[in-house]
C-alpha cells in the first residue's frame, strides 16, 4: 500500500511531461529561449522582491526598455559578425567615436561653416554619422576579408583607434548641447509617442504577429514542408499579442511628472484639474528604433541571399566557397552592417544624453557580445538568431539595472556579469554537444 501510494503520482507527472515536450514540438519553440525566458522571469521577480517592489514598477521597465535600446541594436550586428565566425572588439569605440563625429558636426562645424543656424542640422548629422559607420565598417571588413587578418586582431586595433580618434578630435572635450530635434531620438521627455500612439503600435505589431505566422505556414505549404497544427498556430499568434498589448498596457502605466505633464497640458491646451492629470509618455522612440532594427535585421537574416550566405559561411566555410558564394564580400558587408548600426546606436546614446563625451560607449563590446551569445549566438558560427539576441541584451540590461537599483558596486557587477557569460556559454557548449 506504501509504495502503491508513493509511486501513484508518477503517472501523472509523466503525462505532464509529455503534455510539455508535445507542446513544445507541435509549435516548434526552441527550448533555449524558453530558457533565456525563464531565467528573464526568475531575475526579475528577485529583483523586484530584493528592492522591495521597485524593479516590476512600470517608472523601471519604461527606463530598462530605454536602456536596452542601444546594445539591442548593437547586439543585432553582432550576431551575423559572430555567426560568419568573427568578432568585432571595436563596436564601444566606433561608438564613441562616431558619436562625437555626430554631436561636432552639428553643434560646431555646420554651424561655424554657415555662420548661423542650419535647417534639418540633426538630419545632416545623422545621415554623416550612419556614412561614417559604413566606410569604417567597410575598412576594417577589407582588413579581415581581403587581407586575411583575423578579426579578433583587426578590431582590437579599432577598438584602440577609434577610442584614441574620439579625444583627438575634441582634445577630450564634451560637446553639447545637441540640437532639440535631435534629442528626440534619446527617448526623454519629449522622446516618447504617448498612450494613444503606443496602443497603435501595439496593434499594428499583434497584426503582424498574426500575418507573419500565416504568411509562414503558406510557404509551408507552398514547399510542402510539414505544417504546424492549427491549435499551435493559433496558440503562438494569442500568446504573442498577449505579451504584446501588455507590454504596452505597462509602459502606458508609466505617468509623466506633475510639472512634465502640466506644460504637457499647456501646450496641447488641455484644462488642468485640481487632482492633476494622468498623461502617459508612451513608447520611447529609442525601443522603436530598436525593433524597427530587430525587424530589419530578421528580414536581411532569413529572406535575403545575403543573410542566407552569412549562415552558410558560418556553418560550413569550404561548402560555400566550392558552392559558389564570394565569401570575402560577404564577410566585408557584415563589417559594413555592424559599422551601421554603431551609427545608429550612437545617434540614440548622445541623444539620450543630450551630449558627446570621450568615454562613451566603454565596455559596450563587452556587453553586446554577451547579449549575442547569451541570446544563442554560437561561437563556432552558422547559428544565431535576432530574436535571441534582443532578449540577451533585455536580460543583460535587466542584471546591471537590477544591481544599480540594489546599490552594488560596478566592480561588483562585473564579477557578476562575467560569472554570467561564462556560464551562459558552458550551458550553451553542453547544449550543443548533446544535441549534436
Amino acid at each position: 500500500m506504501v509504495e502503491a501510494a508513493g509511486t501513484a503520482p508518477a503517472p501523472a507527472q509523466g503525462r505532464q511531461a509529455g503534455i510539455i515536450r508535445g507542446l513544445l514540438q507541435a509549435t516548434e519553440v526552441d527550448v533555449r529561449l524558453i530558457g533565456m525566458l525563464v531565467a528573464l522571469a526568475v531575475i526579475w521577480i528577485g529583483f523586484h522582491i530584493a528592492s522591495n517592489g521597485l524593479f516590476l514598477s512600470p517608472r523601471n521597465l519604461w527606463n530598462l526598455s530605454v536602456q536596452t535600446a542601444t546594445i539591442a541594436v548593437l547586439a543585432n550586428g553582432m550576431v551575423l559578425i559572430i555567426v560568419s565566425r568573427n568578432i568585432d572588439l571595436s563596436v564601444g569605440s566606433l561608438l564613441g567615436f562616431i558619436g562625437m563625429v555626430v554631436a561636432v558636426v552639428q553643434a560646431e562645424f555646420l554651424p561655424w561653416l554657415v555662420g548661423g543656424h542650419v535647417p534639418l542640422v540633426w538630419l545632416i548629422a545623422i545621415v554623416v554619422g550612419l556614412v561614417a559607420g559604413a566606410v569604417i565598417g567597410a575598412l576594417q571588413g577589407v582588413i579581415v576579408a581581403f587581407f586575411q587578418v583575423p578579426s579578433f586582431i583587426v578590431t582590437l586595433g579599432g577598438l584602440l583607434i577609434w577610442r584614441g580618434a574620439t579625444f583627438i578630435m575634441t582634445t577630450g572635450r564634451t560637446v553639447a548641447p545637441l540640437d532639440e530635434t535631435y534629442q528626440w531620438f534619446g527617448g526623454g521627455h519629449t522622446g516618447t509617442i504617448g498612450a494613444t500612439a503606443s496602443w497603435v503600435v501595439g496593434v499594428i505589431v499583434c497584426i503582424g504577429v498574426v500575418a507573419s505566422i500565416i504568411m509562414g505556414r503558406r510557404q509551408r505549404r507552398r514547399f510542402n514542408f510539414p505544417l504546424r497544427p492549427i491549435w499551435a498556430e493559433v496558440f503562438l499568434s494569442v500568446v504573442g499579442c498577449i505579451a504584446v498589448i501588455g507590454a504596452v498596457a505597462v509602459i502606458n502605466a508609466y505617468p509623466m511628472p506633475p510639472l512634465l505633464a502640466r506644460r504637457y497640458a499647456q501646450a496641447h491646451h488641455i484644462p488642468w484639474p485640481q487632482g492633476g492629470l494622468f498623461i502617459s509618455f508612451g513608447i520611447s522612440v529609442p525601443v522603436l528604433i530598436a525593433l524597427a532594427t530587430a525587424l530589419a535585421m530578421t528580414f536581411i537574416a532569413k529572406r535575403t541571399r545575403f543573410g542566407r550566405y552569412v549562415f552558410a559561411i558560418g556553418g560550413n566555410p569550404e561548402a560555400a566557397i566550392l558552392a559558389g558564394i564570394k565569401t570575402r564580400r560577404v564577410i566585408m558587408q557584415t563589417f559594413i552592417v555592424m559599422g551601421i548600426l554603431c551609427g545608429v546606436a550612437a545617434v540614440i546614446a548622445t541623444a539620450r544624453l543630450n551630449a558627446a563625451t570621450v568615454g562613451l560607449g566603454t565596455n559596450y563590446e563587452l556587453y553586446t557580445i554577451a547579449a549575442a551569445v547569451i541570446g544563442g549566438t554560437s561561437f563556432s558560427g552558422g547559428i544565431g538568431t535576432i530574436s535571441g539576441a534582443m532578449l540577451g541584451a533585455l536580460l543583460m540590461q535587466s542584471l546591471q539595472s537590477g544591481m544599480e537599483l540594489m546599490g552594488i558596486d560596478t566592480p561588483l557587477q562585473n564579477v557578476i556579469i562575467g560569472i554570467v557569460l561564462v556560464v551562459a556559454v558552458g550551458i550553451d557548449t553542453a547544449y550543443r554537444r548533446r544535441t549534436a
